[in-house]
């Protein structure tokens, strides 16, 4: 069992502190095939970058907060409780409300099956 919140944040160590936060768990829970991750963006903020699997799912349920996900050419608005399938190929990027968005990410890990895209959401 892990908390959360005590999994180390990986986004100070990219840069990325300011924005967001992002707790990949795997290895604290000892995942064989399954990928779990707790991302909070701060208020107004974007994810620095979007990302797209090539075998993966995910699915992704809003916590608390609000927020909209883009999914290829569509916006969506979600709050909280709201889950979220994403299929292969998909590329995605999550904008936070202005009270911010807390998201739980869960899907197959496939290793080297995940692509950024930098500028990709740019209105």
């Amino acid at each position: 069992m892990k908390k959360l919140t005590h999994v180390e944040d990986s986004a100070p160590t990219f840069g990325l502190g300011e924005v967001q936060e992002a707790r990949f768990a795997n290895d604290e829970l000892a995942t064989e095939h399954t990928g779990v991750s707790y991302h909070r963006l701060k208020g107004g903020k974007r994810h620095a970058f979007a990302h797209r699997h090539e075998n993966a799912e995910e699915v992704y349920v809003v916590l608390a907060g609000s927020g909209r996900v883009k999914l290829d050419d569509e916006i969506v608005g979600l709050e909280a409780l709201d889950a979220i399938r994403v299929a292969p190929g998909v590329t995605r990027a999550f904008e936070a409300g202005s009270d911010g968005i807390e998201l739980l990410a869960f899907g197959p890990r496939h290793d080297g099956d995940g692509e950024v895209i930098q500028n990709w959401w740019t209105d």
